[in-house]
């Protein structure tokens, strides 16, 4: 997989998503996955955000929450989640898929989430004190470097973080380490078409904005298999850009 550098791709990430939170704070629909501002737009609503999800998980949640939805779909609603696991949100953001994930799985298990950057993790933990939900743990660190024992985790989700990586093969080797024998992979993320343009490509802002960085189908199988994950599946969902669409991702650990 050809990457950028990847702490110049991180700080540029760390403050699109410090600017994403500032802004639900502010009771506005944050967005990083827009080409420009943190605020998403109305052409962004269809395909990012907190509309990809039902109106009842909304209703669940406090609105800085909702307001912080960042991805492109709903992996909550794909991860088969079950009383009792453990769960990993990488790029946890605003917590909506993490406090999701927490009620699915029960009192007796939980759910992590990793962040990167102060402003959504104290974003996060006061969505998380709202929402009176105590079985969630929201832990400061990349996805590049899991701050989690290896077999730790029953099930990794992600929303739309994945391509904004600049090393996404340490990302899933990282993914497969803390996962349990067995465990399963079950992201949304944004899949490049095979033949996306070296302009957009190499544009950072596009990068930013969850369409240059993304792998394309085969580069994203290539990957997981390479990590040691089996059973990849990948499904579009919907086109999120002329070359790239939203997909679900999903893979599991060899038993």
């Amino acid at each position: 997989m050809a990457e950028l550098e990847t702490t110049d791709v991180r700080e540029v990430v760390r403050e699109r998503y410090a600017a994403a939170a500032t802004a639900a704070a502010g009771d506005r629909d944050a967005s990083c996955c827009g080409s420009d501002a943190a605020v998403i737009t109305d052409e962004q609503r269809d395909v990012f955000g907190s509309a990809l999800y039902e109106d009842g998980e909304r209703a669940e949640l406090p609105d800085a929450a909702r307001l912080a939805s960042l991805g492109c779909g709903n992996p909550t609603a794909v991860a088969d989640l079950h009383e009792g696991e453990t769960v990993l949100d990488l790029g946890s953001g605003g917590g909506i898929d993490v406090l999701l994930s927490a009620r699915r799985v029960g009192p007796s298990g939980k759910a992590y989430g990793l962040d990167m950057t102060d402003e959504m993790l104290e974003l996060a933990r006061a969505n998380q004190a709202e929402a009176g939900v105590e079985n969630v743990e929201f832990v400061k660190g990349t996805i590049e470097e899991i701050p989690l024992p290896d077999d730790s985790v029953d099930v990794i989700i992600s929303n739309c973080v994945i391509n904004l990586s600049g090393d996404k093969d340490q990302v899933l080797r990282e993914a497969a380490r803390v996962l349990r024998p067995g465990g399963r992979f079950a992201v949304s993320d944004v899949v490049a078409d095979p033949d996306m343009d070296e302009a957009t490509r190499r544009d950072m802002q596009q990068w930013t904005g969850c369409i240059a960085g993304a792998l394309t189908r085969e580069e994203f199988e290539r990957g997981l298999i390479g990590a040691g994950f089996e059973a990849v599946e990948i499904r579009e969902t919907h086109r999120v850009h002329e070359q790239a669409a939203s997909a679900i991702v999903r893979a599991r650990i060899p038993a």
